[in-house]
């Protein structure tokens, strides 16, 4: 009885072979420990951006439909500047999170210099637009009036913070890039609580304080001036410690060394191409959807801030992932990034379904806190049905174009895959589903995954050629190289 009783606590049902290979490709606590270390913070610090932001449109949205949608077409602007920013910011930490595997502090600080000089041209370039031209760039999304007419007050303001952005964008992509992930979380967690907090008074007013509403003004002035703190917190943080690898002096600030440039922007201007050449597409499909009424840009914005709360821990898994492939090759452990890069994919993939369906059943409960007509909240309901059917592929592609090919250096590919297959494929099948077929909004919404399809078969294609692994620094001179103490916080 007693052997048959030990042979019973043994026993083990025999596993097919496919799921043995599968459980050994994920064996391994180093893998996930890196990932849980790097992921969860800049997840976590996702999740409050997009809980804050869905609690800023929440609020916009009690001054109705028109406000929700002047808001949303505004901050297209912001949309275009913040993905150009993020295009020259993530070219960056390529370079620096491979010099941060090789210790190339200098090198480090050099980078972020320059990255300073590109992210604050940017920002100028758009503030420039928002603060003289805001009524013709709304004109592009809409023919509302009254649309054109809030949208371009809330853009006056809120380009003052542009500048501000930008500079707290490079600093944070450094210090990501370099292991030091809780600095950015804590700051920019704070910084979006405050704008929130900031928000609710400026737009509805405190008549025990004599604070009168603002309405959308009132969110444009809370941001500018939570960004103003966010810039001055995180510039006092770095600096209170020299060691930081992101703590670059005034002269790598402001340092013009044309063989330097030369040799990082080789990689980093398809990056920026790319972000430019997508962010554009994106606002395309905004105007395809203002073209078809203000209703559609509601329940469009709606459904955008329910995708971004879904988003948020594939978007940390993305970041890390792109962090975890960049330290590995600058150690030149080549085959490593590779598995590592393999092993993001199919979490991602596999994680994405389950939050689809999750979103698709429960998601759906928040639309009548919005105060918008009930064909928003119709379309909103049809829209969240593509959207879910749709978000495994989104995320398959971030980590395969971010966390990936990017984070290897292969910014050429991802050029043509992230920038250009939008024009070829998605713009124009939206386009033609509003204009000829004269679609609802969901279905012209559906056309647009058409290019996230192609993106996702092309690029996993490219990821198992291994073609997508490159060393960036190998031509970086190194300057300056002194025996330092090193912290990444």
């Amino acid at each position: 009885m007693s052997r048959l009783l030990r042979r019973a606590m043994t026993f083990t049902l025999p596993l097919p072979s496919p799921l043995k290979r599968l459980i050994a490709y994920y064996h391994d606590g180093e893998y996930f420990r890196l990932l849980a270390r790097f992921a969860l913070p800049i997840a976590l610090q996702y999740l409050l951006s997009s809980s804050l932001n869905m609690a800023a449109v929440m609020m916009i949205g009690q001054l109705g439909e028109t406000a929700v949608a002047a808001v949303g077409l505004a901050n297209q602007i912001w949309f275009l500047m913040n993905l150009v920013v993020f295009g020259v910011v993530s070219g960056a930490a390529m370079f620096v999170a491979q010099l941060w595997g090789k210790k190339d502090i200098p090198g480090i600080r050099r980078v972020l210099g320059l990255t300073v000089k590109l992210g604050l041209g940017v920002a100028l370039f758009f503030w420039f637009l928002a603060t003289f031209y805001p009524a013709s760039i709304l004109r592009l999304y809409t023919t509302d009036p009254a649309v054109i007419e809030q949208g371009g007050r809330y853009l006056r303001i809120v380009a003052w913070s542009y500048g501000l952005y930008a500079l707290s964008a490079a600093y944070y992509a450094a210090l990501r890039a370099t292991g030091n992930v809780r600095l950015p979380l804590i700051v920019s967690s704070a910084t979006l609580s405050l704008n929130v907090g900031l928000a609710y008074p400026l737009i509805f007013g405190l008549e025990r304080l004599g604070l009168p509403a603002m309405g959308i003004n009132g969110a444009a002035l809370a941001t500018l001036i939570a960004r103003l703190l966010e810039c001055f917190t995180v510039l006092a943080l770095v600096y209170r410690n020299r060691s930081v690898p992101a703590a670059a002096s005034l002269r790598d600030l402001i340092e013009v060394d044309l063989r330097f440039m030369s040799t990082v922007l080789k990689p980093i201007l398809p990056v920026i191409a790319n972000e430019t050449l997508w962010s554009l597409g994106i606002t395309t499909y905004n105007a395809i959807y203002g073209r078809i009424g203000t209703q559609a840009v509601a329940a469009i914005n709606i459904i955008g801030a329910i995708e971004q709360m879904a988003f948020v821990l594939f978007f940390g898994l993305g970041q890390a992932t792109a962090i975890l492939i960049g330290h590995q090759i600058g150690a030149g452990e080549l085959e490593k990034a590779y598995r590592y890069g393999g092993r993001s994919l199919g979490l991602q993939g596999s994680g994405a379904l389950l939050m689809g369906g999750l979103a698709w059943l429960f998601a759906g409960s928040i639309f009548q806190v919005y105060k918008v007509s009930p064909e928003v909240i119709a379309s909103a309901q049809s829209l969240l049905t593509v959207m879910a059917l749709g978000f495994w592929v989104k995320a398959c592609n971030h980590v395969i174009i971010i966390g990936i090919l990017r984070s290897g250096g292969d910014t050429r590919f991802s050029l043509i895959l992230d920038g250009l297959v939008i024009w070829l494929v998605g713009v124009p099948a939206a386009a033609a589903g509003a204009f000829l077929f004269h679609l609802p909004v969901q279905w012209v919404y559906a056309l647009t995954l058409s290019e996230e399809v192609v993106k996702f078969t092309a690029g996993l294609w490219r990821y198992f050629s291994k073609r997508w692994i490159n060393d960036l620094t190998q031509n970086i001179v190194r300057v300056d190289v002194h025996p330092e103490t090193v912290h990444p916080a």
